[in-house]
């Protein structure tokens, strides 16, 4: 029989070694769980803080200013039928962009409408949908106003209307971007009848921030178009449609909700719009392939008072109050909704899901081969056909 030494016998494990090794996972899980919490608070503080740089997400390949060509590389976007923008070149420019002429391959060469000079031949740039950046490019007559929001004054752009009927449109953009995006929709709602009121709102990098310097996502901003209807209201408007891009769709359609005056409000038409927070950060997320346990504790942050030392909101968003899907019923006035299926950024679901809850209020054009807030580039005479038919049965 062998024997066995001592050596040969397991090390009997101290109180001491057992108290190292807890020590030691204890840390590990520790470090897992702070590693965690700090990719929430990143992601959750990625949705409410406001950009102040462009993605560039466009490539610049040649300029040829002779013949008035402006080569791409190729993207979902860069391709698009229509008429665009396009921020290039440092100091940056805003150049408008025509047509695609000639093939598409790994670069597509469109129209270049802006005559310019000194800009790089190459470069990075961020392809835009806003195609008009000032108002005076409309050659329409126009005044800058401020509207006294909660959080101080706020620059606007009016237009007035032809004829003074007392019938006033007054439009958000959407996250991100400026009022400059609106401007698109100024000769519509002029041919109309309607006074245009182009606002912005607080943290859009125009309008004063809040305390907090973060968006609400829409859960505060209303206030700031509310205070645009107490404008509209002081220079004459009797009746008040209202409108909102992506975000600014969230926006006009809280300000409907919640304003003390929702009964100045004859309409909302709603471009691109966010109906459901909760659906559009989940697309996202799925497309940027975050892990589902840190979406969903990146959204429980926001929308929880106990997230805002992850967040740095002052108030959590209420994520439940914004989604105009659950709320249909809610709705009072009546509703256009342009959207395209093929949006890229926020999904179309919301928007098929209120016009089938509500087909008495609400009216839905969808497009397809639109990219998000992009649908009066690619098919102006459909956008454009879509708003007077609307506002013609709503007067």
């Amino acid at each position: 029989m062998k024997r066995h030494s001592h050596a040969d016998q397991p090390a009997p494990r101290t109180s001491a070694g057992l108290w190292l090794t807890g020590l030691a996972a204890t840390g590990i899980l520790i470090t897992l769980a702070g590693s965690f919490v700090i990719a929430v608070g990143t992601i959750a503080r990625r949705v409410v803080t406001p950009a102040r740089t462009r993605i560039r997400e466009s490539d610049v390949h040649s300029v040829d200013t002779e013949n008035g060509t402006i080569t791409l590389g190729t993207n979902p976007d860069t391709t698009l039928p229509g008429r665009y923008g396009l921020f290039f070149g440092e100091p940056e420019h805003y150049l408008r962009l025509g047509p695609v002429i000639g093939p598409i391959g790994t670069t597509v060469t469109r129209r270049l409408e802006t005559p310019v000079s000194g800009i790089p031949s190459r470069g990075p740039a961020t392809f835009s949908g806003w195609y008009f950046s000032r108002p005076e490019e409309l050659g329409l007559e126009y005044s800058a106003v401020d509207v006294q929001t909660p959080v101080g004054p706020a620059p606007a752009w009016l237009f007035p209307a032809e004829t003074d009927s007392g019938r006033w449109v007054i439009i958000a953009h959407g996250r991100g971007t400026t009022r400059s995006e609106c401007l698109r929709a100024v000769p519509v709602w002029r041919d109309a009848g309607y006074t245009t009121l182009l606002v912005s709102y607080r943290n859009d990098g125009e309008a004063p921030p809040s305390a907090d310097g973060l968006y609400g996502l829409g859960d505060t901003e209303w206030n700031d178009v509310d205070a645009a209807i107490d404008e509209a209201v002081s220079r004459g408007a009797t009746d008040i449609v209202l409108m909102g891009w992506s975000m600014g769709g969230t926006i006009v359609v809280q300000t409907a909700l919640r304003s003390a005056q929702a009964d100045l409000i004859r309409g909302i038409v709603l471009e691109s719009p966010v109906l459901d927070w909760g659906r559009v950060l989940e697309f996202q997320a799925d497309a940027t392939r975050i892990p589902v346990p840190l979406r969903m504790a990146a959204i429980a942050a926001i929308s929880n008072p106990w997230g805002r030392a992850l967040t740095g909101l002052d108030t959590a968003v209420n994520f439940t109050g914004l989604d105009v899907v659950s709320r249909a019923d809610d709705l009072a006035t009546p509703v256009l909704i342009l959207h395209s299926d093929d949006d890229g950024f926020v999904p179309s679901s919301g928007s098929h899901e209120l016009a089938v809850a509500r087909p008495d209020l609400v009216t839905f054009v969808p497009f397809t081969v639109a990219r998000h807030t992009k649908l009066w580039n690619y098919d102006e005479d459909r956008w454009t056909s879509a708003i007077q038919d609307w506002a013609r049965a709503l007067a």
